[in-house]
């Protein structure tokens, strides 16, 4: 039966617990597994390798981004991780130009004195792609759209370009969600998640994920995701389980909000510019509409009071609440630059100091308007 994402969503890998009916998984709380010889077990020996409950999972995030394989981590930055950990000193990687900033400190302060090599172009334009190509270029790491500035590659055509050089595509997919966009049809090798954000959904728990069909990939990975040993603990596995069973519903309601906060925003004389794939004033609203099937929560924004007025919008926000991360059912609202994307301060990846971030929740779309509304009307008086 060829089920749809959001049955998928609920049922896949989470069939009732064959031992006592349990309709939900099970949060498999230990840290080994009895062998009835030496050697010989029922496919789990020490939770570090694997766990029934991360199973659950990953078998659930593979079905929901079209690939065969799906491996569970601590947390994005650890599936990250985990990803650089393929390379080897001398490698080189083409990344986008605006990435999140723990990404960006990974690269930059960790990896680079590994002996790898990183070159930041603006992933619209594919002409700045083609020409950081090199022999030596093992990977092209996308977000689409970027944090925080929103912007789309073509990942199709990104993809190409890296398979002609023998490089993988790798695509950071958190802002999308697998209900938004699944990077895997498109052409990519690899998708990228922290699962903390749209997937989990909830604000309560850390973790990340990465997703792919080469059987040969999938077997490194898991070599890789033991051996480093960044792996979730059941009870967060289960809590990202639980989250996912409500992603396309929850993903519905993030875009419908988030449409309607950017319209309004964009109807506002103190607002310069609003930024949201799904507004028809996005620079790339033509390829949103090609490769995404909903445009998700988050919104981008500058004042025309520039820094100040942003700090201050921030600050004064009551349903918005002043805090890092995103996805959640709830809304927050940050200023990237002093925040999120620190690190990348003094790079060419730094981001506008007046640049406001909205995570756009669930609530009652009428009161997420009236609290903007309130803030920004305040830096007036």
């Amino acid at each position: 039966m060829d089920l749809g994402f959001a049955t998928r969503a609920i049922h896949t890998g989470q069939d009732p617990d064959p031992e006592t009916g349990a309709v939900i998984v099970p949060i498999y709380q230990t840290s080994t597994f009895a062998q009835s010889e030496v050697g010989v077990h029922r496919g789990y020996e020490y939770a570090r390798s694997d766990n029934p409950t991360r199973t659950a999972l990953q078998t659930c995030l593979a079905s929901l981004e079209s690939g065969n394989h799906a491996l569970a981590f601590a947390s994005g930055l650890a599936a990250t991780t985990a990803l650089m950990l393929m390379l080897k000193a001398g490698d080189h990687v083409v990344c986008g130009d605006d990435v999140y900033g723990g990404t960006y400190r990974l690269f930059d302060k960790v990896m680079s004195d590994k002996g790898m090599t990183f070159d930041y172009v603006d992933m619209s334009d594919l002409d700045q792609v083609t020409r950081a190509l090199t022999p030596q270029t093992r990977m092209v790491w996308i977000e689409s759209p970027t944090n925080p500035l929103l912007k789309l590659a073509d990942i199709a055509a990104i993809a190409k370009l890296a398979r002609e050089h023998q490089a993988l595509t790798v695509v950071d997919n958190t802002f999308a969600s697998p209900y938004g966009q699944r990077p895997l049809e498109l052409g990519a090798d690899l998708v990228l998640h922290s699962t903390t954000k749209y997937i989990g959904g909830h604000s309560d728990v850390v973790g990340g994920a990465l997703i792919m069909s080469d059987d040969a990939l999938h077997e490194r990975l898991k070599f890789l995701q033991n051996a480093a040993g960044g792996v979730p603990g059941p009870f967060d596995s289960w809590l990202v389980l639980r989250g996912i069973k409500t992603l396309a519903v929850r993903m519905r309601e993030h875009e419908r909000n988030a449409l309607a906060v950017a319209r309004h925003l964009e109807r506002r004389a103190d607002v310069e510019r609003v930024i949201y794939p799904g507004l028809e004033s996005h620079p790339q609203h033509a390829l949103a509409r090609r490769q995404m099937r909903c445009f998700g929560g988050m919104i981008s924004l500058t004042l025309r009071g520039g820094e100040s007025a942003a700090r201050e919008m921030a600050r004064c926000t009551k349903l918005f609440t002043l805090a890092e991360s995103l996805g959640g059912v709830e809304s927050l609202i940050e200023v990237p630059a002093a925040m999120t994307h620190m690190s990348v301060v003094g790079s060419k990846l730094e981001v506008p100091t007046g640049l406001v971030r909205l995570s756009v929740g669930i609530e009652d779309i009428n009161d997420l308007l009236a609290d903007l509304d309130q803030a920004l009307d305040g830096l007036v008086d």
